[in-house]
């Protein structure tokens, strides 16, 4: 109502058939209003069924180990291979080592040295 105007009799009415139109109750499909308690159900009982299984928790578990491991394993083979290549690197720069290893692998001797053989039984 404005200015003194009044509404038509018959828009009231109309209104209030028009919003009873648009905000009637929606029918909701059963299945629906029980799935999320469903889904809430069946992943109670099976999440803890997956961790406590053989491919859950145990197989976690074992790959922890199993990396441990392996972690323990490239420690040593890092070493190894630093001790091989200080090695390397002597039997490259140091005549004793050169001269260690041509007699050793290679079975040679200085011309002043006599090799003596032995025929074994």
């Amino acid at each position: 109502m404005m200015g003194g105007q009044r509404d038509p009799p018959g828009d009231a009415a109309d209104f209030w058939a028009v919003a009873a139109a648009l905000l009637h109750p929606v029918q909701v499909n059963p299945f629906l209003r029980f799935l999320p308690a469903g889904l809430l159900l069946v992943s109670t009982g099976s999440v803890p069924l997956l961790v406590w299984s053989p491919t859950g928790l145990p197989r976690l578990e074992a790959l922890e180990q199993q990396r441990q491991g392996l972690e323990v394993e490239v420690q040593h083979l890092e070493r190894e291979i630093e001790r091989l290549r200080i090695q390397a690197e002597s039997i490259k720069t140091s005549p004793t080592s050169i001269e260690r290893v041509a007699r050793d692998e290679l079975g040679l001797v200085r011309q002043t040295e006599l090799v003596m053989q032995f025929k074994s039984e």
